[in-house]
């Protein structure tokens, strides 16, 4: 089973990128299923009914959330109706929406979990996503044993100590929340595919996906500031891994690939110019 995961997609630079990029990306890679983090798709933080629904229909099987969930007032009751969508599972229980789920696949079925961490986290405090990942790996072991972890967490440190507690009981562990693809991409002892971050999908012109002048003087400051999403310099960042008849992982790796199309922000599609302004990657 050959699964993608597309890093956290953020505001409008990031659903643009999914719209240019996804529906080729997924068949020159020959993947299975698509995994994306949407946590920051709807103006940098959260998601919108309407941006659920329309990353869905370009080819995203599964959106991950995070600690922007109920953000947006539109997703909270369709959290519990799109078995698409999949917020932390150590929120209360009796929370609108579904902290796991099993899949099907052209090759077999597979779990999608996801878990928020607990540093870094001011306004949410959840239950210990330690012992929660290790009571659904084994509850889900029993349907499945090709299990993804999405482990949305702020500290590397956390995400480290995620996926060596859980090496041998899931098949992968994505770290995200970060928005910087991590060079750890890696398969550790047990058979557990690992990456520390799977970075982000939108604008590497920025600052997480914002506009980087309005976070420069929002720390120069001290004032919050709401910036807007940055344009330039596009692309979609995850991972691509491979998972064995025995839920074991089988390869990794991290990817990068540049949109080449120019955001206009003013209609939210195409400039028509190919060219595009700001950093390239090296």
């Amino acid at each position: 089973m050959r699964i993608l995961y597309v890093g956290e997609i953020v505001g409008k630079a990031g659903v643009f990128t999914v719209k240019k990029l996804l529906a080729k990306t997924r068949k020159e890679l020959g993947a299975d299923f698509v995994i994306g983090n949407a946590d920051s798709a709807t103006g940098g933080a959260g998601l919108g009914r309407q941006h659920a629904v329309y990353l869905h229909k370009l080819g995203l099987d599964v959106l991950t959330l995070g600690e922007c969930c109920y953000y947006k007032r539109d997703i909270v009751e369709q959290l519990g109706k799109s078995p698409y969508l999949i917020r932390p599972a150590n929120y209360p229980y009796g929370n609108p929406g579904r902290g796991y789920r099993v899949f099907s696949t052209p090759k077999g079925k597979v779990a999608v979990i996801q878990l928020l961490g607990q540093a870094s986290f001011p306004r949410v405090h959840l239950a210990n996503p330690f012992q929660a990942a290790t009571d659904l790996a084994r509850k889900l072991r029993e349907e499945t044993k090709a299990i993804v972890l999405d482990f949305h967490a702020a500290t590397t440190a956390e995400k480290e100590a995620m996926a060596r507690h859980l090496d041998g009981l899931v098949s992968v562990m994505v770290g995200s929340h970060g928005k910087t693809l991590t060079a750890d991409a890696r398969i550790l002892g047990g058979g557990t595919a690992a990456i520390t971050d799977a970075g982000r999908t939108g604008s590497l012109v920025s600052v997480g996906g914002a506009d980087a002048a309005t976070r420069i003087r929002e720390f120069i400051s001290g004032i919050p500031a709401w910036a807007k999403d940055g344009t330039a310099g596009l692309e979609l960042q995850g991972c691509l891994f491979d998972i064995e008849d025995d839920g074991r992982a089988s390869s990794m790796k991290a990817l990068r690939i540049p949109c080449e199309e120019v955001l206009d922000d003013r209609t939210g599609d195409s400039e028509g110019d190919p060219g595009q302004a700001g950093d390239r990657p090296a």
